[in-house]
């Protein structure tokens, strides 16, 4: 049973994240007459939304008994602020990096930012090396070093890069300093999190509410202080249409996803189904969205072969 959840739940995670980033790009470059949604308001629906599917799954596992959802709501995060506040620190940066994401996308096609996100996989590694004391081989680090050359050929700029002008560089260096803070933050918060759910015994959807409940805190703050101004002006669900409720619904899946994913496997194999998801992401970005060209430093085979050699002392581990 552990084994098989192991398994559904890293390809569930492929697809949402494969999903994720292809409809949240399609829905930030879609001209559409109006105003825009805001990114900052989306992370917050997604929150809400997370915290309403894990409320449910808690009562499910309660056998659907409100009094006794009531009870373990109360025991496990009333009566415990000190395990419910240890969910501050992650949450804090998971909903940083979440609005980053939004902008990263703004900036950068679906495939250079899927492939250069996939620096996370080193702070990761990094953060549960000093964190969780866990042991890579030596093949491990060298397909991370390979990881780091392929993600630096990718942004190595092209003749007609050096040619566009300073507007265009500029959204681009915007959108790679956003997936670099986001390959930090989501290293140090996936391990964090990792780290207090493999020493508690609380539920993985407990823990996703007090995550939920913080990221909720944090993503208002975030709301009013960016985007206080437009809400007050067009509302807070602006712009909002069936594509937007997509991408929040995916969002919020992505959490619930990553939790079990960690849970029941590790952050370093969360790596491997994310990197999965590359391939896909790229094809589709090319063939449907057509917002990204392959160019000579893209396709060379350093990247893949790194990917190759990542996935070859991994899947053993499955």
């Amino acid at each position: 049973m552990f084994a098989n959840l192991k398994y559904v739940s890293l390809g569930i995670l492929v697809f949402q994240t494969t999903s994720l980033v292809l409809t949240m790009r399609y829905s930030r470059t879609l001209k559409e007459e109006g105003p825009r949604y805001l990114s900052s308001t989306a992370v917050v629906v997604a929150e809400l939304l997370k915290i309403m599917a894990c409320i449910l799954l808690v009562y499910k596992d309660s056998k659907c008994s409100l009094r006794a959802l009531n009870r373990v709501l109360h025991d496990e995060i009333l009566n415990k602020p000190m395990e419910t506040l240890k969910l501050a620190i992650p949450s804090g940066i998971y909903t940083l990096q979440n609005n980053l994401l939004y902008v990263a996308l703004s900036n950068l096609d679906a495939a250079t930012y899927q492939v250069t996100y996939q620096l996370k996989i080193l702070t990761t590694a990094l953060f549960s090396v000093s964190m969780l004391s866990k042991k890579l081989g030596v093949y491990q680090w060298l397909s991370l070093v390979i990881l780091m050359t392929g993600v630096a050929f990718v942004q190595w700029p092209s003749d007609s890069q050096l040619d566009s002008k300073e507007l265009s560089a500029g959204s681009q260096f915007v959108g790679l300093m956003a997936v670099l803070t986001a390959c930090f933050s989501s290293g140090f918060a996936g391990v964090y999190f990792e780290k207090i759910l493999k020493e508690t015994k609380q539920s993985v959807w407990i823990r996703n509410i007090q995550l939920g409940f913080f990221g909720s805190i944090f993503g208002l703050m975030g709301v009013y202080i960016y985007d206080g101004e437009l809400v007050s002006k067009n509302g807070f669900f602006q712009g909002y249409n069936r594509l937007t409720w997509i991408v929040v619904v995916l969002q919020a899946l992505g959490g619930l996803v990553i939790a079990a994913v960690i849970k029941y496997a590790d952050n370093i194999l969360k790596g491997f189904a994310t990197s999965l998801s590359i391939i896909l992401s790229t094809l589709i970005s090319y063939f449907w969205l057509q917002d990204f060209v392959p160019t000579s430093p893209y396709s060379s085979m350093k990247y893949w072969v790194g990917q190759v050699q990542w996935l070859i002392p991994v899947i053993p581990t499955l």
